[in-house]
């Protein structure tokens, strides 16, 4: 029962808090963890998204303030600063569904594709991307991001569900190494992102028909 007041307790301060709010809680949290465990099956996670990607992002679907939500966006894109901190360990797995799902525009998710491919030199980053010609190793019904092996976080609609006990986080480890072993990185991660890039392109020229 602690446990769950505690989530409760959570989600309503950022709640109150609006976008920019919950945004900074979540950039708290980010900085607070050594390692984190990143797998997204149906867009580019928080600290890998450009500065326009996460205007959508908090914004795309939803009834908003639009300053509210320019300054969400900020405050998320101010966070990646961990991607060049040592110390840290950071591991993303991303579906090539995620990679290809656009909000916005193709020239949006060319701009996205790059930062893609520079975070993925990065020394503390690890990034892979699991190739739809692959076989999924499991049904990729959520993504979820994992502090320090001991809370995952899933984010909805609605907000966010933290989850905190063993079996839970157990359970999420499992599928993250699963989808983590499916995916390409390095040279051919790059490869595969040159291709969804020229997909992309194409896109554009129909569009402008």
């Amino acid at each position: 029962m602690d446990t769950l007041l505690v989530r409760l307790r959570d989600e309503v301060s950022r709640l109150k808090s609006g976008l920019a709010g919950r945004e900074a809680a979540n950039a708290a949290r980010v900085r607070s963890s050594k390692w984190m465990a990143v797998f997204s099956s149906a867009m580019v996670p928080a600290l890998l998204q450009t500065a326009e990607y996460a205007r959508l992002v908090v914004s795309i679907g939803r009834d908003v303030d639009e300053d509210d939500a320019a300054k969400a966006a900020a405050v998320r894109v101010d966070a990646q600063s961990v991607l060049f901190e040592e110390g840290r360990r950071l591991a993303f797995v991303l579906t090539e569904g995620a990679v290809r799902t656009w909000p916005g525009s193709p020239s949006l998710m060319l701009a996205q594709l790059d930062r893609l491919a520079q975070v993925s030199t990065l020394p503390h980053v690890r990034l892979g991307v699991v190739p739809w010609k692959v076989e999924a190793p499991a049904f990729p019904l959520h993504g979820f991001s994992i502090f320090d092996g001991s809370v995952s976080v899933v984010e909805s609609l609605s907000g966010d569900l933290t989850l905190t006990e063993a079996g839970e986080i157990g359970a999420h480890e499992e599928a993250f190494e699963a989808f983590a072993g499916a995916a390409v990185y390095g040279e051919e991660l790059r490869a595969l992102l040159d291709e969804i890039a020229a997909d992309f392109r194409e896109l554009a020229k129909q569009l402008d028909v």
